[in-house]
């Protein structure tokens, strides 16, 4: 489809979902809850912005001192949500200096949250994964925890589920229109609903969309199907709002340029190549490092991002990493050396011990560190 047509389909769909979407969800409730009020009323106090490639609060650096907190229940949004678990393991969080957490707002649909058929046509979101996030961002805010949310993964095209639903969302990004309609059934209401929020601070378009391209259980779709789906999604986050935006990719390999990788598959060429837009970009990069990758790319910590590989136009930060520390290394010296080699924060993996990566008694150590160290960059407020 001509980029021409997908502005028109975008354009019309853009005004069902508005008028769908309501008064952005902040029914307020309590005296904590007047609190949030107070605080979205003043909300470039708090809203993070780029500035000489850094992260910024109110004109003043802040570092992220991060973590990942992908999911409590696999699916939480929509599916078995807890509040006060997230509540409690947020001011858990905060208590050890961490700042931002990387939250996972969709694993793999199988709640059926977003309602696709088998044509990849996205028509909606249930109401229950609303009211979930609705509850979530208040949370966040009341902890002073900024959230990067992630909406897609990997996992949504994978065989290893059910078969039949990864080959809607494989449906989905093999069609221009069933690609649209993914951003203005479920990315532009998102957007209008929570952008007031300057506690949501950045989206993650996909965790890891290069096992997609890689992996024949995801299906192996081609980089221009899976770049021009992240195309639309940049665009549309950019015109509709003033939050970040990025993609964590697994490793290097298709996040830089050079004859050690295959080509930065979300550069803003690569990007714009695929949907004419100057909107389409992404604001900073958030790649992903486990040992295995530093035999092939070095231990990004331990070398400056352009020396890693990446674009030095952009701010970098590390968006997925053990929360144990790298190979022979601690995970404070990680921390300390990102911060010296001019990466924009480190998010373990994870605070809540998902997997044998680690949890907060592991990662604590750093972040702690690095509040005593570095307060003002990590709480600039």
């Amino acid at each position: 489809m001509k980029v021409a047509s997908i502005f028109t389909l975008i354009g019309f769909l853009l005004l069902c979902s508005i008028a769908g979407c309501g008064n952005g969800g902040f029914t307020q409730d309590g005296e904590a809850e007047k609190d949030n009020e107070a605080d979205l009323k003043n909300n470039d106090e708090y809203r993070i912005t780029i500035k000489n490639k850094e992260f910024t609060v109110n004109g003043k650096r802040i570092w992220i001192n991060g973590t990942n907190t992908p999911w409590n229940k696999w699916n939480d949004f929509g599916g078995d949500y807890n509040d006060t678990w997230w509540n409690e393991h947020f001011a858990k969080l905060h208590e050890a200096g961490i700042n931002a957490v990387r939250v996972w707002i969709n694993c793999n649909n199988d709640q059926g949250a977003v309602i696709i058929n088998n044509s990849g046509m996205v028509s909606g979101v249930s109401d229950k994964h609303w009211a979930d996030l609705d509850k979530f961002f208040k949370t966040a805010q009341r902890n002073k925890i900024y959230i990067m949310a992630t909406l897609l993964s990997f996992d949504h095209f994978k065989n290893t589920g059910s078969r039949q639903a990864a080959l809607k969302w494989r449906a989905m990004l093999q069609n221009d229109t069933a690609c649209a309609s993914f951003v203005s059934n479920y990315t532009i209401p998102f957007i209008n609903r929570y952008m007031d929020n300057p506690w949501l601070w950045s989206i993650d378009i996909c965790n890891e969309p290069d096992w997609i391209y890689e992996d024949a259980v995801c299906g192996e779709i081609s980089w221009d199907r899976i770049s021009y789906f992240l195309a639309l999604n940049t665009a549309a986050i950019h015109e509709n709002s003033g939050i970040l935006v990025t993609v964590g990719m697994a490793f290097p390999k298709y996040n830089a340029d050079g004859s050690a990788y295959e080509g930065n598959k979300v550069s803003d060429t690569f990007l714009q190549k695929l949907f004419s837009n100057k909107n389409v970009y992404l604001d900073f990069w958030s790649p992903h490092y486990y040992d295995w990758v530093g035999e092939y790319y070095r231990v990004p910590f331990y070398v400056k991002p352009g020396d890693w590989g990446l674009d030095n136009s952009k701010p970098a930060l590390i968006g997925e990493c053990s929360a144990k520390g790298s190979a022979g290394k601690t995970i404070i010296s990680d921390f300390e050396n990102a911060f010296i080699n001019g990466w924009q924060g480190v998010m373990p993996w994870t605070s809540n011990g998902v997997d044998a990566n680690g949890d907060i008694d592991d990662l604590s150590p750093a972040t702690k560190y690095m509040l005593e160290k570095h307060r003002d960059n990590v709480f600039p407020w």
